[in-house]
């Protein structure tokens, strides 16, 4: 399965929808199954910043008890869309949608980048640790 690498607390708002966009300076012609690992970073200043805070709060997740070095979840890879503009609240993607509150704050929108459209994104009940990678890579997964 192609796994994509996040940092935390990315990787986490993202596979707990709190943020519905992944962005990227990159495309990728790949659609299909994705699997969501968490690097062993975790920036540590955006989570703890009081706002990021809350909503990993909502889930039961603090700044200290963020998985890393794991794969967390599955999901579908269905789009992946060019930001057209940016007008600093808010973001404009080239199939015209528009990018707004905490899909916009969650997300580096900046005109030529990506965002990348999921669905399906679940959560697994066992994490798999897996040392990650640059880019999209490979993983066996018996899910």
């Amino acid at each position: 399965m192609k796994v994509l690498s996040m940092i935390q607390p990315w990787a986490s708002l993202f596979v707990l929808r709190e943020a519905t966009y992944e962005t990227r300076s990159w495309r990728t012609n790949y659609r299909g199954p994705l699997a969501i690992h968490t690097s062993k970073k975790i920036d540590k200043d955006v989570s703890n910043h009081i706002a990021i805070k809350s909503l990993l709060g909502k889930h039961g997740y603090t700044p200290e008890n963020l998985p890393t070095g794991q794969i967390i979840a599955v999901c579908k890879l269905v789009d992946c869309l060019k930001v057209t503009e940016n007008n600093e609240t808010w973001a404009i993607l080239e199939d015209g949608r528009i990018v707004s509150g905490n899909d916009y704050f969650m997300g580096n929108f900046i005109v030529g980048g990506y965002a990348w459209v999921v669905e399906d994104m679940q959560m697994l009940d066992e994490f798999i640790p897996a040392k990650g990678k640059l880019g999209l890579w490979e993983h066996v997964l018996i899910l």
